[in-house]
């Protein structure tokens, strides 16, 4: 199937080439709100794949690249909806990089992508139910789903003897997601959850919130919320009152700013977030260095990867139109045929438009299973000496 897929886009380059054309990209993002620390490594990702392609001349005839940002504000799904609507209507994109959290990407996909055929590729939100989204296959995420990283954190936990835990979770898709998959997976594995609490963003008290898990008790507390909000809250309230000494930092929480703002205070808690190692993570590394950022920052390799797919797509179906090269992605992101790293785009578009099949395997390992997914590799983190350090993947 793949060797035919780019044979037809073979013969429908070498039938016409397609005229060169400013392709617009829209890289949906929370630029503000509970993690917009993150964000701005992750556009970068995105515009680096972007300005890589464009700056090869090698797409559609030599058309160039533009990114176009629209901030979702992460939890306000009315204004994450706005912002993909003047993506579409007003910029005229032709695929969106996006969204960043799962409760507004939900939105922007029910309420925009989809009725508009719309390709959106989402760098990190992680909420299991956009796995049974009736998407038309317009929808794929470079970051696993959180059905996964219930188990990886089980597993992680049990390891250093955790077999009591208390959770808080944000109030909202990706946290409700994230805590239930914990739960099931905990409680399957012999685990027991003391308490499982929703708290709210925004809040200048956690008091109460803290209060109420420390009654629980447990031997650690699992912190699935955001780290430039609640999660963070609740973590300065449990250190402050010696509610918990050992805490667990899913993905929402696992940034620099954790580590600037709690250090030496988390030495021994740990955690885990979807990320890669090897070859192409390197590279990437090396490439957003040198355009001033850091590769090392929190779904940015998927960012540039979510971008990469889109354009490469572009190519293998000789169109821009959403609705015709979504069906190449899938494809492009999985073996066989040869293996493209960061750094490689403009060879990749060579070689697709040779109909030779390709692997892109890209920043972070991307490998997409059904439906339009990534399998996920996992870095697990621990504080040592108030330092966030990498001690392995799984």
């Amino acid at each position: 199937m793949k060797k035919l897929l780019l044979a037809t886009a073979s013969v429908a380059l070498m039938s016409g080439a397609a005229s060169a054309e400013d392709i617009k990209i829209g890289v949906l993002l929370a630029f503000t709100g509970p993690l917009e620390s993150m964000a701005p490594a992750m556009a970068a990702g995105a515009e680096l794949a972007i300005k890589e392609v464009s700056d090869s001349g090698k797409l559609l005839g030599g058309s160039t690249v533009t990114p176009v940002r629209g901030d979702t504000g992460c939890t306000d799904a009315a204004a994450a909806t706005a912002a993909a609507n003047r993506l579409i209507s007003s910029d005229g994109v032709k695929g969106i990089v996006g969204g960043q959290c799962s409760g507004e990407t939900t939105a922007t996909l029910q309420n925009v992508g989809i009725p508009n055929g719309m390709v959106m590729f989402s760098p990190s939100a992680t909420s299991p139910a956009l796995s049974t989204v009736e998407d038309n296959g317009l929808f794929f995420r470079a970051a696993p789903s959180d059905a996964r990283q219930g188990v990886v954190m089980t597993e992680i936990m049990m390891e250093k003897g955790i077999k009591e835990a208390a959770v808080t979770y944000t109030n909202n898709d990706y946290g409700k997601g994230l805590a239930d998959s914990f739960q099931q997976a905990f409680e399957a594995a012999g685990g027991k959850v003391t308490i499982s609490a929703a708290h709210e963003d925004g809040k200048a008290d956690y008091s109460a919130e803290v209060g109420a898990l420390a009654a629980a008790g447990g031997q650690a507390l699992v912190l699935a919320g955001y780290v430039d909000q609640g999660g963070s809250g609740i973590l300065r309230g449990s250190i402050d009152s010696g509610a918990f000494d050992t805490f667990v930092f899913p993905d929402g929480m696992v940034n620099a700013a954790l580590e600037a703002n709690f250090g030496p205070e988390v030495t021994g808690s740990f955690g885990q977030i979807p990320a890669s190692e090897g070859a192409g993570k390197d590279k990437f590394v090396e490439l957003a260095t040198a355009a001033g950022f850091d590769g090392t920052s929190v779904y940015s390799a998927e960012s540039y990867d979510a971008a990469a797919l889109i354009l490469l797509a572009m190519a293998a179906a000789n169109t821009t139109d959403p609705q015709v090269y979504k069906d190449k992605i899938m494809d492009l992101a999985n073996a066989p045929g040869e293996p493209i790293l960061p750094g490689e785009l403009g060879k990749a578009l060579e070689l697709v438009a040779a109909g030779t099949d390709i692997d892109y395997q890209g920043a972070s390992g991307i490998e997409l299973i059904g439906p339009g997914e990534s399998a996920g590799v996992f870095k697990q983190i621990e504080f040592k000496d108030g330092k966030m350090e990498t001690v392995g993947y799984r």
